[in-house]
Parts: C-alpha cells; structure tokens; sequence
C-alpha cells in the first residue's frame, strides 16, 4: 500500500498532489480487485468512553453513508456502560447505530490496581467477540488503557489495526500507552504536523501514515447553532448570558494522584471565589476519580447556586457550550484541542496536557499552592475573544480517513515494517515542498481596488481576486469575507495551506487589537471597524492586520531588497505616500501607531494644501493625486496634450498623462515632475538625517519615474556622512499583499513580527 502524506488543507488537484490522487485512485482500483468487486471493508469500531467518541462518530457516520463499501460493526465497553459515568452508550443507540457487542469491562475502585484489572478483564472478553465478528480491521482511538486493551487483542489475533490521533504528546502516562498502540497499529491517522514527524521519528512506516487531521472538527467548524441560547439555559440556568459563565472539566493525573486531587481542591476554590456560573463535569474513570467526586461533594458543589454539576453532556450541545463560554478551565484534552476552533479561552491546569499543541488561546498554570494563581488566571482569561485555531484539523478528516482505508491492501502481508534511521525520503519532510504549499491569504484594501490573494511562503502569488471596493462599511465587509471564502475553498484544490490571513488598508491600524482607528478619505466608512474578528470567526484562522505603509516594509524584509538589513525605510509612492521603518530587523509602530506616516513629513512652509488639512507636505507634492491634480490644470488650460498624446472624452485625466506628456518633451510636465520628485528627495533627505537607515527602497508605480531626482536631491542637500546610503526602487510587484502575507508567514513558523 503506498499512501504518501500531505497537511490536512494540501489535499488537491495539481501538481504533485493531482499524481497522488492519480495513484490513490488507481491503487483503490486495484486493491477493489485484488479484494474482489464485491468484497465490502469488514470495520470494526470499538468505542470506550464520551471523550473518544466524539472522535469516533465523525468516521462512523462516513463508514454508515457508503454501505456499498463498508460493513460496520460497533463494540462498546469501558465507562460507556457505567451508570455513575452517565451511560453514554445511549448516545451512541441516539446517533442511530446497531451496537453488536456491549462489553462490561471495568473493575470498580477508581485506583491504579483497578485500571490494571479493568485491561486484564478486557482482554479476556475480547478475543471471543473478535472471532464472532473477524474484522477486516479495528479502528483504535487515542490513549486510554482499553484502548491499549483493544489493540493488544487485535495485535495478537492478526486483525489490522488503524489508530486515531497517533504520535501527540500529552505528558502523562497516556504518552506512554498512546505510542505503545502506535507499535502495535498497522495504520495511522494523525492529527497534526508535529504528530506525523513523531511517528516517523518512531519508525513507522510513511506509507502507512495519514495527515487528517481531527475527526471532531468536522462536526465543530460546522457547528453553527442560532438556538445555542436554550442549550446554555437548559445546562446553566434561565438567567445565564453567553459569555459569562465557566465550563471545568478536570481528570486525575494517573502518575501523581494526590498532586492532581490538590489542584482540583484549589480549582473549585477558585470558582468559589471568582463567582461566575459554572458547569462542572465529573471526571473520567482514571484512578483518582473517585477521591475527586469526594472533593467536590464536602465543598457542596452539587448543592452550590452557582454550580451546575454533571455527569455527562452530549458533544453536539458540549460543542454550543464551549463555544460560547467566557472560559474553560481544567486538563481535559479537549480545551487544548477543539476549544481553540472557537477561540474560546481555556486555562490548561497541571501537567496532563503539557506537551499539547495549543493556539493562543490557551494559558497553562502548571503548579500552584494556593487558589490564587488560578484566580489570576480566570481574571486575565474570562470573556476574551481569541483567533479561532485550526491546529487540530480543517473540517474534512473523515473524507481523507475513508479514501484511507479504501486503499487498504488486504492481500498484503500483514506483518508490520519499521523505517530504522536513516529515514527514507519523503515528500512530507521535502523543505521545498513544505515552501510551496504553507500560505497565506493576503487582503490589500486600496482606495479603488479590493484585492485578495494566495501567497506561497516563497512570495509567489498562487492565485489573485480583484473587485471594486465599495463605497459602504456593510457592502465591503461582507464582499471581504466572500472573497476570503471562496480563495480559502479554491487553496485546498490548488494544494496550498493557509496558515492565517493578512489584511493591508489604509489608515491608522492598530495591529494589536487587528482595528482600523480611523483610515484615509479614500476609503469611506472604514474608522473603528474591527477586521481581525469577522475574519476569524468566519474562516476560523488567526487575522493580522496593519498599515500599508507598513505592509509594504514587512513585505520587502521577507522578500525584498530589505531582507537581512537591520535598518532600512520603505516609501511608497502611489495614490497618496506612505511608508514603513524596520530597525533593529522589527516594524516601528510608534506609541500610537502613527509612526512613519512619511507622506506627511513637511518640506515647505507655503506648499500645496495637503489631504491631511496641513500643507507643504510630501504627498502634496508627489503623490499620484497631486499629479492627477496638477495633469488637470495642465489639460484644462490646453497646455497637457503634445503631439503623439489623446485623452478620450470618457477618460478621466490621470498622473499617468502627466509623465507621458513630459516623456513626450512637455516643458511644464516635466517641471511638475521634477518638483514632486524634488519634494520627495527632501523628504528622503530628512530621513536619512533621522533614521540613518542603511537602504532607502522606493516603491510603488511612480518609484520609477522619481529614483534619479531623489539621488540628485541627496548629493545636493545630504550631509556628506549619510550620501553614501543607496537609494533604490524596488523590485516586489505586490508589497502590499506580499507584506500582508508576511505578517502570517513570520508569525506562523515562529519569526517575530
């Protein structure tokens, strides 16, 4: 079987991509003969406990949609059939599956010998259930000890093993029995970049291990639920607002029992203290459950106005909750996975989850002695709003999962090979293919055009959209998010990954907070608009948004004539004149965001009235609408048009004209031209005697037209220390959207921005 291994938003049809599928295809229609046209995938999914569900159902549901491939069988045992742990196996007879098996496998008492007992009951009541069934193969999910009951089983009766969520690292004992099924599983279906790379780095086999990403996602970033208000009350209570309640769910740690019941007792105290609605889930089944329960029953909880304890929650109304919560706290699995796609803040306590991946929204206190770390903790997290992460998935594992097992060779044999150092060669760990494939979606508000595009890490423009910008906040914030959707849908088919989304605009930005403050008269409607959470709630990815100006800088440090300078000054010259400063290799924002607004730096005290109600400045002068400005007193007095040069009737006068005409031997044009690019060279001028930054790159489509007078200006007027600084224009196509994307790629594989 020879399934090569992509990121889970990679999955195309061009390039080396369009040949896997090609070869997927071709090997499923080969295994479908070699296994014979008629012979369904005998799959046996075993389930344990709520949490691996939620995980397990997503492929139940896509194995039950194509009968003509599958044949589903499902065994239940564990905490599913234990009253005390909410009888979650109903939920499962809810979701409208036959359970062929239900297997009472665990040994009351909560402690570690209980937790042994429960593996050794389970492995002796499942090789009778496995031989009445004979799967094809066993679908194993995590890190749970029947888990590694349930795979010892199959291992040992030659049942081909697929394990869920392979190669993370947690921290806990659960490290220890999740890679012990790894070497057992014959298959391999991994959530994330880092899980794919320990797999590999515990020899496995590449060809057998699949980038998904999480199941549950495709049930969470499809969650949208407009009646999640009557889930919140019916749970918490009539009188609960989204936001402004607390959802806990906090396990044992099997290693250090005691410790982790400490931290339980102080978490509760915490909650007392914060006094805020709180739903509380009992534990799982893991030794020190019990000792748990008992904590929470002598502080009261049960009894508590402000507590809502329970046994169990069904994931879909779980999903409402989380999603809408001022805050999760606890060392469930779940509030470093799946609650990042909401942004919802979680406060991670203990080491259980330690060596998670996590979005931002997460803030771990790993030890405490009193309740106040954790008060702190509620304190700085409560009703945030973070970026929504996709970390765990992108919404379309379960599809990937069934193209998986459909290419599954039965006729191979079924002993297991380990990839031993030196590792082979393999796409996934190809830098050049991971260069061509992370990307960006870059948004550059301009004061005509909207523009969207795809940008590589490499700073190729993969694909572009262009549309009028419209004149209303309403229109243009809804064709945003359009434009976003629709390239966020076409990256998956051109192979790309995109990692966040960078936005350029005009104005004032605070790129903390991803707001305009207030932006240029040519975009209207555009003061106080917050861009960062449309975004981000929509296409559930982290949003950066800044100045053009700056993008611009951003963009020539990455891909320019900036890249590795210290210091260096970007100057755009377009519709109006802005700029960016990167010194000591960081953006300069200034104390309110107002740094380089170098189009404004004043070089006459009785220049031309500028845009900003000043006058003298360098945009007054040099700017594409003082050109436009000046083009038309030239034309209106019949003094623009030379010999060779027409204007039609319908076609506005534009600072194009002007440097055609002055091409063309016009006196006066070339006069206009020649001020506007003196101006500007006295503005370079003032910023190589402030900044002293060691390269000036001038940008934008009239760079071209004022390179050689800026250098004149220097020799001219520049002390002798600073005419040494090359002045260039710059050699990017795109520096806004270039700088847009910047933002998302530095951020995103960990560069400073």
């Amino acid at each position: 079987m020879e399934i090569n291994v992509y990121p889970y938003s990679q999955w195309g049809f061009q390039g080396p991509h369009e040949l896997y599928f090609k070869n997927l295809s071709r090997r499923e229609k080969q295994v479908m003969e070699k296994n014979g046209n008629n012979r369904k995938l005998r799959v046996c999914v075993a389930t344990c406990n709520r949490a691996d569900y939620s995980k397990l159902a997503p492929i139940m549901f896509g194995i039950k949609t194509e009968p003509e491939f599958f044949e589903l069988d499902v065994v239940v045992l564990g905490s599913h059939l234990i009253d005390d742990y909410g009888n979650t196996y109903r939920m499962i007879e809810q979701d409208d599956f036959d359970i062929n098996t239900r297997l009472h496998t665990i040994v009351r008492g909560e402690d570690e010998a209980a937790m042994v007992e429960s593996v050794g009951l389970a492995l002796v009541k499942l090789p009778d259930v496995l031989n009445r069934l004979k799967p094809d193969i066993m679908i194993v999910h995590g890190d749970r000890f029947d888990a590694l009951a349930l795979a010892t089983s199959a291992a040992l009766m030659n049942i081909r093993i697929l394990h869920i969520e392979g190669g993370e690292v947690s921290g806990t004992i659960d490290d220890s029995i999740r890679h012990a099924i790894t070497k057992l599983a014959h298959y391999h279906v991994c959530c994330t970049r880092s899980a794919e790379q320990h797999l590999i780095s515990m020899c496995e086999d590449h060809d057998r291990i699949l980038l998904a990403g999480c199941p549950s996602y495709d049930k969470l970033l499809s969650a949208k639920n407009k009646d999640y208000m009557s889930i919140i009350r019916m749970w918490l209570g009539d009188d609960v607002k989204s936001k402004d309640y607390i959802v806990a769910l906090q396990h044992p740690v099997t290693t250090d029992i005691k410790h982790s019941i400490k931290m339980f007792e102080l978490t509760l105290d915490a909650l007392i203290s914060f006094n805020k609605r709180t739903l509380v889930l009992f534990p799982n089944i893991d030794a020190g459950s019990k000792e748990m329960v008992r904590v929470m029953r002598k502080k009261g909880i049960e009894h508590h106005p402000n507590f809502r304890a329970v046994k169990h929650v069904p994931f879909d109304q779980f999903i409402q909750l989380v999603a809408h919560a001022g805050c999760m706290i606890g060392n469930s699995s779940c509030g470093v996975r799946e609650v990042g796609a909401f942004g919802t803040p979680v406060i991670n306590l203990g080491t259980r989850q330690i060596g998670r991946e996590t979005g931002e929204n997460v803030l771990h206190v790993r030890d405490a002695d009193t309740q106040d770390k954790i008060l702190q903790a509620l304190h700085l997290q409560f009703g945030k709003q973070y970026p929504c992460s996709k970390i765990y998935g992108d919404g379309n594992a379960v599809p990937r999962i069934l193209k998986f097992l459909k290419s599954i060779d039965l006729q191979e044999p079924l002993q297991k090979k380990f990839c031993f150092p030196p590792v082979k060669e393999n796409i996934s760990q190809d830098i050049d293919h991971i260069l061509e494939t992370l990307s960006a979606l870059a948004v550059d508000l301009g004061g005509t055009n909207l523009r969207v595009a795809i940008v590589s890490m490499k700073g190729e423009i993969v694909k572009k959209y262009t549309q009028f910008n419209p004149k209303t906040y309403e229109e243009r914030i809804n064709l945003i998010l359009q434009m976003c959707v629709e390239a966020a849908s076409e990256a998956v088919k051109l192979n790309c990954r995109i990692l966040g989304v960078g936005i350029s605009t005009g104005g004032r930005v605070n790129p903390r907070e991803g707001i305009v403050l207030h932006s240029t008269k040519l975009i209207q409607e555009w003061n106080s608009v917050d861009l960062r959470t449309p975004l981000s709630d929509t296409l559930h990815l982290p949003v950066w948004v800044d100045n053009d100006g700056n993008c611009a800088a951003l963009a020539e440090r990455k891909f320019g004539q900036g890249k590795g300078l210290e210091n260096f000054v970007t100057l755009i010259t377009g519709t109006g004149i802005g700029g960016g400063i990167i010194h000591q290799h960081e953006l300069i924002h200034g104390s309110s965001f107002c740094a380089a607004e170098l189009g404004h730096l004043v070089v006459s005290l009785d220049g031309p009235d500028c845009s900003c109600g000043s006058h003298g400045c360098i945009e007054a002068y040099a700017s594409g609408m003082a050109l436009q400005r000046e083009a038309k007193k030239l034309h209106d007095e019949d003094l623009l048009l030379v010999e060779g040069m027409s204007v039609p009737k319908d076609e506005a006068v534009g600072a194009l004209h002007l440097i055609q005409a002055a091409k063309l031997g016009n006196v006066k044009a070339q006069s206009i031209l020649r001020t506007a690019g003196t101006a500007l060279g006295l503005g370079v001028v003032n910023i190589l005697h402030t900044m002293n930054p060691s390269l000036v790159i001038l940008s934008g489509v009239l760079a071209s037209h004022y390179i050689h007078i800026v250098k004149d200006v220097i020799r001219q007027q520049a002390l002798s220390s600073v005419q040494d600084v090359d002045v260039v224009v710059s050699d990017l196509v795109d520096p806004a959207l270039l700088g847009a994307a910047s933002m998302v790629l530095d951020y995103t594989t960990r560069r400073v921005y």
